[in-house]
């Protein structure tokens, strides 16, 4: 099915299962713990062998040579797999380093071997046997030392590296109010909840490898080319994802040491990434230098809008995109934005949570708090003052399909109670704490991808989808239950849903805030494509049937589901293609987040007292799953406000804080209380589902809200991230 004009009615608009706040169907297995994650598949594997991954303990350099000897000869190790013995492995395009270093090493913690064994224990204590000798070169771990060096990006998914409308140099002079500001930001770790995991087994010249990976189709892509083997060679199974951010897009060391080292010993072999690995061996958010310039009359109304940002990469890597929400959020007829690469041999940089915007966001919607106190006006009505329908950089000519974005301000103001917010900084205090209120834009681009399905009835009316579509504790599962229950007229408890599985047809994947809208839009399509053919069977006029109540309807006639399929029930393999509505229209989710802080006047510490957000995002498929998605995505926001770092020790290349001792994250005692409103918005533009995605909003602007609040409380701007309490301490206005 081809999307190529706006979504007339359709037997979603029934909503009589879609857009309710149905229970996860996954929800009694994930929690009683019967929900088979990769490392877990004993079923499969029973008699797996187990890998543990050695890495690079340079930042850059070269192996001299690995003595294996002490390894090879400890109790229960079968093997020890190097560059030397792995046979001949190749680089996927979507890494920038390979999965197994030597003799040149790329990074720190880069895997340089696998010890395998007959428990994990065995495998562990050997691999601490292990000797490496190493050549270490001169790396470049510093991003501000690199700046210098830096050089407009690459084009790529958030366009040119240097964007241009107008004149910007020219309008930003001539404005009468003015701001130019420089703000950073740190490397992040995902860090979910389940690491990398992979148990592959070998049947022949077949893999099959059980691995937590958010993209099935690519993931056997990526396998083929690094294995030097046909696509076809290989089956991918990833039906639970523990979490994965980003860092699972596409397969890591883990994956790959499994299925060579199963290979090499004729068995199963399982390995997973301990926690360190997944801060220095897998992928991270680069750190970012941004500078904004805001440049806007004196009624608050920006005339120009500069947005540079600085990171780093392995070479062939590629940027954090941090401007890309300022080419569409605000008006401005002279605007750039700039993206500067440098490269650095720190461990590989990608997608993380909302890549481009989440740091972006950090940026830019502090500046406009402090573009707002410059003119003198109040920090959401500055935001409704500058919004714009249209693309800012293509004129009118590309309008917004959907933009609600004032609605969510005024909205989300109201329900927060922001007409309480103390005008004058520092001016709020209850005890020993400083009491402050802030608020920032929420942003997130509507991404749109193909993906099919295949969707079956069996005799006895029950329903079944296959398609390689990946829930990564998103709820997939359950939207994809409610489309077809929806589209066939039946019961949630009647669809049978088998997901992540690349033997089933390909969908868009997890990732990019794409997944659920794109996922559903498939499954939709090859419903469509499944009513019509039930409906020539029954001999019904297709224009006129319905489905509902587990019947095909047309007048007076009624027939069972399962009866109308036939004797050997019916399946059909369709989906959806987006043609060229997201080029005609510029498509985005938008919200407003709120923040109450509290900050304690002797010691500096911050405390959240309340969230809030009020946020469009087309049709909400699950109101339950969606809040909790958004609920999970400002957590992570007020940890990127306020504590998490990766720490670079620019003598060695590596990042110290590489576990959850150190690598701080938020937990329940930090997010007191958080209110998650959707406004009711349909996109006809956007998909049959008339739905965007959801996952990733709530994490863009929840921290800046929380560093403006920080600011209201104490009359202290910070513009470094994280905002720890040695930044305040010292300059808290006295008792």
């Amino acid at each position: 099915m081809k999307f190529e004009t706006p979504a007339g009615a359709n037997p979603i608009d029934r909503e009589r299962v879609v857009g309710r706040p149905l229970d996860r169907v996954d929800g009694p297995l994930k929690v009683s713990g019967r929900a088979p994650y990769a490392y877990e598949r004993h079923d499969v594997a029973p008699e797996a062998a187990y890998g543990w991954v050695v890495g690079a303990t340079i930042g850059k350099g070269r192996i001299r040579f690995i003595d294996s000897r002490a390894a090879e000869a400890a109790p229960g190790v079968i093997a020890v797999l190097t560059s030397a013995n792995a046979g001949s492995l190749g680089k996927a395009r979507s890494h920038a380093v390979h999965l197994l270093g030597g003799p040149a090493i790329e990074h720190y913690d880069q895997a340089v071997a696998v010890v395998v064994a007959e428990s994990l224990e065995q495998a562990r204590d050997a691999a601490f046997l292990l000797k490496v000798d190493y050549v270490a070169e001169d790396g470049r771990f510093d991003l501000e030392e690199s700046i210098p060096h830096a050089r407009p990006a690459p084009r790529g998914f958030a366009g040119p590296g240097v964007s241009r409308t107008g004149d910007f140099e020219a309008g930003f002079a001539a404005a009468p109010v003015q701001l130019d500001e420089r703000y950073t930001t740190p490397d992040q770790s995902h860090q979910m909840m389940e690491p990398h995991a992979s148990t592959a087994l070998w049947d022949g010249d077949q893999l099959t490898l059980w691995t937590s990976n958010q993209m099935i189709a690519d993931a056997v892509d990526d396998m083929a080319v690094t294995l030097g083997i046909a696509k076809e060679k290989i089956r991918i199974v990833s039906p639970y994802v523990g979490g994965g951010f980003g860092s699972k897009l596409w397969i890591r060391a883990d994956a790959l040491l499994a299925a060579v080292a199963a290979r090499h010993i004729g068995r199963a072999v399982k390995v997973a990434l301990t926690r360190p690995h997944i801060a220095n061996n897998t992928t991270h958010r680069p750190a970012t230098v941004q500078r904004i310039r805001l440049g806007a009359d004196s009624d608050g109304r920006i005339v120009a809008i500069g947005h540079e940002s600085w990171s780093g990469n392995q070479p062939g890597g590629g940027t954090e995109s941090a401007g890309i929400q300022t080419r569409l959020l605000y008006r401005g007829e002279n605007r750039l934005v700039a993206h500067y690469l440098s490269e650095l041999n720190l461990p590989e940089g990608n997608a993380m949570r909302a890549p481009g915007e989440a740091a972006g966001m950090l940026a830019l919607e502090v500046a406009m708090d402090e573009l707002a106190e410059k003119v003198g006006i109040d920090p959401v009505e500055l935001r409704i003052r500058n919004d714009v329908q249209y693309d800012p950089e293509k004129g009118p000519e590309r309008p917004f399909s959907s933009r609600p974005f004032i609605e969510c301000l005024r909205v989300g103001a109201d329900r927060f109670g922001w007409k309480e917010r103390p005008a004058k900084p520092a001016s709020r205090r209850e005890g020993q704490w400083l009491i402050g209120m802030g608020m920032a834009a929420a942003f997130r681009g509507n991404l749109v991808t193909s993906s099919q399905a295949r969707v079956g009835i069996e005799t006895d009316g029950r329903v079944w989808v296959e398609t390689d579509m990946t829930d990564i504790g998103t709820g997939s599962y359950t939207i994809i239950a409610q489309t077809a229950a929806e589209m066939l007229g039946v019961d949630i408890s009647d669809v049978d849903v088998r997901l992540g599985d690349s033997t089933f047809p390909k969908s868009a994947g997890s990732g990019g805030q794409w997944g659920a809208n794109s996922a559903t839009a498939g499954v939709y399509a090859a419903c469509l494509s499944l009513r019509r053919e039930i409906a020539q069977k029954a001999g019904f006029n297709e224009s006129e049937v319905d489905f509902a109540d587990g019947h095909v309807v047309s007048g007076n006639r009624r027939v069972p589901l399962g009866q109308a399929v036939g004797p050997d029930g019916i399946a059909v393999t369709d989906g959806i293609e987006f043609g060229s509505l997201s080029k005609r229209y510029a498509q985005a989710t938008f919200g407003a987040h709120f923040c109450e802080v509290g900050v304690d006047a002797f010691t500096g510490e911050i405390r959240i007292r309340r969230q809030a957000g009020a946020f469009a995002a087309g049709r909400i498929l699950n109101p339950k799953s969606a809040r909790s998605q958004v609920i999970g995505s400002m957590t992570m926001g007020a940890g990127a406000a306020l504590m998490e770092e990766l720490v670079v020790d620019p003598r060695f290349g590596y990042f110290v804080t590489r576990d959850l001792v150190d690598y701080h994250v938020p937990v329940h005692a930090d997010i007191p209380e958080q209110d998650v409103h959707f406004l009711p918005e349909l996109d006809d533009k956007s998909s049959p589902m008339k739905a965007k995605g959801v996952g990733e909003l709530g994490i863009c602007g929840a921290g800046a809200a929380i560093a403006n609040a920080v600011y209201n409380a104490t009359g202290i701007r910070l513009r470094d991230y994280p905002l720890t309490l040695d930044k305040l301490i010292d300059r808290l206005p006295p008792p």
